[in-house]
């Protein structure tokens, strides 16, 4: 094999990896996509100020909303970048996990 194509394919595997683990059930991904998000709407959803809480929120409110960023339909500082960084299988996931969580008190 020739030494240079190692980066190559290196960089390919890595792009492949997630594919493969949303394809193989992994039981964290939901919860995995959803720690991206937790940096403004705090650790499980629960926001401490300044942006909404998504815990305990409704899951088709979430789906449409991040599609909506997605789509270029709402507006948004942050969100239409970070939505259009999703695959609908995602939003999916995404929304799915921070519905199950206990909302905030």
């Amino acid at each position: 094999m020739r030494t240079h194509l190692i980066p190559l394919f290196a960089a390919a595997a890595a792009a492949v990896a997630p594919c493969v683990a949303a394809q193989s059930g992994d039981a964290n991904l939901a919860r995995n996509l959803g720690a991206t998000c937790t940096s403004c709407h705090g650790t499980n959803g629960v926001s401490q100020g300044g942006t909404d809480s998504l815990a305990g929120s409704d899951r088709a409110d979430m789906v449409r909303k991040l599609k909506e960023y997605k789509g270029g339909i709402k507006p948004g500082t942050i969100m239409p970048q970070l939505a259009k960084g999703y695959t609908d299988a995602q939003i999916e996931l995404i929304a799915g996990w921070f519905a199950a969580q206990p909302p905030a008190k």
